[in-house]
């Protein structure tokens, strides 16, 4: 640290008395000419320029100044760079002394000039001439002055000894402007490889830009410090300069701790003739120490190129904010006005709204939208006023790149918990008067990671956002900026997404909500597919949804079958009806589970108005039945002729006892018996035949009906002659879930098959649907499945079935011996089977041998492997009877 010293008066022995001033070198100007500065108080301190009293060094060089056309550059005479050398690496940053002999009418002052605190030191002058760095001036010479005479002295040794000038080399050095001897500054630059070089720092402009003299080849450049700026001069039309504040300051900092200093500069970049770089001086580094100290702030532009790392810069520019020293003395942090839980959290991702928000739900169960900082999601340039007039613009499907973005974020974040870092409150906008700039209300804006993963950044690498450019006192910006500002860098070099010069996805998506005609033609197809996947667009009510149907790639209303919700409020021909109680819980229910998630519809039916009605699942959960299971929903007629409506009742008795939501007046009627026509039903007993393909370790099986055995023996010829004949490409085909395809099972032959799982490509969960068998394949066993060999022209064949009146063992050990003993007895075999009742998931039947007609399952009960399953309904009773009779025997048998 460059510091001074009050001056001292002090007697000096000898002919003369004069004050003695102890200051610290600064700068070198010549070989007989030093700069000296004292010690600071409350600012820079003043200077002084000393010229040695006796002496004459040799000039340095000089260009020729501008406002003087007459003027021509002049250049060093011999040994003058040496004897500034000399001195500078003698004087520069260390205490000097020195008595102040003459001073001229123009205020130049002579003097003799010592290294240390008092004139014990070494004396410069003397140096200089033993070394032959410069001459006595002899004119007017008094005999009687000591100094002179032992000046004269040491020039005359130094001649004999041939030193410096008055040895036979040249001493001739030259010194290249690269601003005037260099046409392409940026090659110079990139041929450095961004190596440190050792310089000298001829001169502080600012307190970030500097001219330095390279070594060893004598090049001066003129570098601003990469990634920072600090308050500058500015120049008036007058020519004179005004200081920012801090600006003098900041120079000073800069001086004191470089200026003719030995460094190492990185030149990292040049645009636009401007040479970045960073300066390395053996006490640290000045960039950083500038930032840490309130003397600059960063730089966005420049920052980019900063090789030490920009997360220094940005870190020392924060010290610097929190203690709000010097430029940042009235700093206000944008989040000091929140609480520490505000400002970091964890919540849950409820939604995703666009490309840069999301909906979280915090731990006290309220709803935030939160949206990403300093990207801006994708869009399109032109008339945004009369794009929103038109109605058949929809953002999400029409803006290149937004349906990608939305899907990164929806497949990555939702139903997950993230960590929020709040790092601004955009504050509410007004819309402009003409319509350019619409209103905005206030923003909350935040880094989101999860598992240590900056969503934003991600998003930006991908090219599915862009970076917002700030003004550069905008302290609103994203916490991890660099990143993002280094992220977009990377997508565009690559060419990714928004960056690439490929034609834009189009996404044609057909909205046939509420399109009667259109949703007849739809609905056969989707009542054939069984179960479809669908994205989750939009929650109307707990029992009305919009759904994204991908691979059909169209949207539908889509309506619960099987449960009465509660309605919300409606506004219907200016009339509004009032919501019932719990609508909004259902929806927030609703909402909370299945809002942007991947589900699967089976859909039944269709309204008038084009609205589809089915049942949705998710993770294995029917919506329908949990809205029932809450209490938030009734069971509605019509799920009586559905498979669901036994696990329906159940659910909806399970809230009614619980009383919860719609039920909590509920009060059970005694008088209430059940109904007449369900207790005189009379067992219906009609034995098919059908061979057995399959048996699960569940103990449920799979079936062929016997009469449509032909059918698919003729299909399975006619498809395999076609493959044969047309074989695919191997690799060609890309799996997905739900979809109908052929495998290649473990005999070479191909079998109809459908999609369950997809883990890799080489690992792909399929069930074979003509055989009930599930296997795990690659890929390149799988290949689409012709038009004309779908479950249209033939359904799947493989139906599955369980033992009615059994119940399964619960042990795994005991389980697998039933198994293995139904495989031994019934597999590949045909049977006579009758359904008995109707399951949640499959149908219960009896099942006969063929040849004997005895039944399986008693066979079970009497050799003791399973017990029979209670079943209250009179007119299985007769079925029921006799299995009990039967397994208590075998009990009495044990017994005995």
């Amino acid at each position: 640290v460059a510091s001074g010293y009050p001056l001292n008066v002090q007697i000096i022995k000898g002919r003369r008395k004069s004050p003695l001033h102890i200051f610290t070198s600064l700068q070198v100007l010549s070989g007989c000419a030093i700069i000296v500065r004292g010690q600071p108080r409350g600012g820079p301190p003043p200077e002084r320029q000393i010229n040695l009293s006796n002496i004459r060094a040799f000039t340095l060089a000089r260009r020729a100044a501008q406002s003087q056309p007459d003027t021509k550059d002049t250049s060093d005479e011999p040994w003058a760079w040496q004897a500034r050398e000399f001195l500078r690496k003698k004087l520069i940053g260390k205490e000097v002394c020195f008595t102040v002999e003459n001073k001229t009418p123009q205020g130049r002052e002579y003097g003799l000039v010592y290294l240390g605190k008092d004139t014990t030191g070494e004396n410069i002058a003397e140096s200089l001439v033993s070394e032959g760095l410069a001459v006595v001036r002899r004119e007017g010479n008094r005999g009687n002055n000591p100094d002179q005479i032992r000046l004269c002295d040491l020039e005359d040794q130094a001649k004999s000894a041939k030193k410096g000038t008055w040895s036979e080399g040249a001493g001739t050095h030259t010194i290249r402007d690269i601003k005037y001897t260099i046409e392409n500054p940026r090659n110079f630059v990139d041929s450095l490889h961004q190596k440190p070089i050792n310089a000298i720092i001829e001169h502080v402009r600012d307190g970030s830009i500097v001219r330095a003299l390279l070594l060893p080849d004598y090049y001066l450049v003129t570098v601003m410090l990469s990634g920072i700026k600090c308050p500058i001069f500015k120049r008036e039309p007058d020519g004179t300069e005004t200081p920012e504040p801090f600006a003098a300051e900041a120079k000073f900092f800069t001086e004191s701790r470089l200026l003719q200093r030995d460094v190492q500069i990185i030149l990292e970049s040049c645009p636009n003739q401007v040479i970045l770089g960073t300066i390395l001086h053996p006490n640290g580094n000045i960039t950083e120490l500038l930032l840490k100290e309130g003397f600059a702030r960063c730089v966005d532009w420049s920052m980019a190129v900063y090789s030490q790392g920009a997360d220094k810069l940005r870190a020392a520019e924060r010290s610097a904010k929190e203690r709000r020293v010097r430029i940042w003395k009235d700093y206000v942090a944008p989040t000091a006005n929140l609480d520490q839980k505000d400002k970091q959290f964890v919540a849950k991702v409820m939604q995703i709204v666009n490309a840069d928000a999301i909906v979280v739900k915090l731990n006290s169960g309220d709803c935030r939208t939160i949206h990403l900082s300093s990207i801006r999601p994708p869009r399109i340039e032109g008339d945004e006023k009369n794009r929103d007039k038109d109605k058949r613009f929809r953002p999400l499907y029409d803006i290149p790149y937004m349906f990608e973005a939305r899907e990164f974020l929806r497949k990555k974040l939702i139903g997950k918990k993230v960590n929020v870092s709040v790092d601004y409150i955009r504050a509410a906008t007004a819309a402009s008067d003409t319509g350019s700039t619409p209103a905005f209300p206030e923003r909350t804006c935040a880094t989101v990671t999860i598992g240590g993963i900056n969503i934003a950044e991600a998003l930006v690498s991908k090219g599915l956002a862009t970076v917002i450019r700030y003004r550069q006192d905008d302290d609103q910006r994203s916490s991890h900026y660099d990143e993002l500002l280094a992220a977009e860098a990377r997508a565009i070099k690559n060419g990714k997404g928004l960056h690439s010069k490929k034609e834009v996805p189009i996404h044609r998506v057909a909205d046939i909500s509420g399109e009667t005609q259109k949703a007849k033609q739809f609905l056969p197809f989707l009542q054939r597919a069984g179960r479809s996947e669908a994205v989750v667009e939009y929650v109307f009510s707990g029992s009305r949804l919009k759904l994204y149907m991908p691979k059909e790639t169209c949207l539908i209303t889509f309506l619960l079958a099987g449960i009465e919700c509660p309605r919300g409020s409606r506004n219907t021909a200016g009339v509004i009806q009032e919501a019932e109680p719990f609508s909004d819980e259902a929806c927030l229910f609703t909402k909370e589970l299945v809002l942007q998630r991947e589900v699967e519809v089976e859909v039944e039916s269709m309204d008038k108005a084009g609205n589809f009605i089915g049942w949705l699942h998710i993770d294995g959960v029917n919506l329908s039945v949990a809205l029932v299971e809450h209490g938030l929903s009734k069971v509605h007629f019509t799920a009586e002729r559905s498979s669901y409506y036994k696990t329906l009742l159940s659910a909806e008795e399970s809230a009614q006892q619980k009383k919860e939501k719609i039920w909590a007046n509920y009060e059970e009627s005694p008088q209430e018996e059940v109904v007449q026509v369900t207790e005189e039903k009379e067992r219906i007993v009609n034995y098919k035949p059908v061979f057995i393909t399959e048996i699960t370790d569940e103990l449920h099986f799979y079936v062929q009906d016997v009469e449509t055995g032909s059918q698919l023996e003729k299909l399975m010829e006619t498809m395999r002659s076609e493959i044969a004949a047309h074989p695919p490409v191997e690799g060609s085909y890309a799996p997905r879930r739900g979809d109908y395809c052929i495998a290649k099972f473990a005999d070479g032959e191909w079998y109809r098959a459908r999609v369950e799982k997809v883990e890799t490509p080489s690992k792909v969960h399929v069930f074979y649907i003509d055989y009930g068998n599930r296997e795990v394949v690659s890929s390149v066993r799988l290949a689409q499945l012709p038009p004309s060999f779908s479950v249209g022209s033939l359904p799947a064949q493989a139906k599955e079935y369980a033992f009615a009146f059994i119940q399964v063992p619960q042990d795994e050990d005991a389980r697998a011996d039933v198994v293995d003993n139904v495989v031994r007895d019934i597999q590949n075999t045909q049977c006579l089977l009758n359904v008995e009742y109707v399951g949640a998931s499959c149908s219960f039947v009896t099942l006969q041998f063929s040849d004997s007609k005895d039944d399986v399952g008693l066979g079970l009960i009497k050799e003791g492997m399973v017990m029979v399953d209670v079943r209250k309904e009179k007119h299985l009773q007769k079925v029921v009877s006799p299995l009990f009779l039967t397994e208590s025997l075998h009990c009495l048998n044990l017994w005995v």
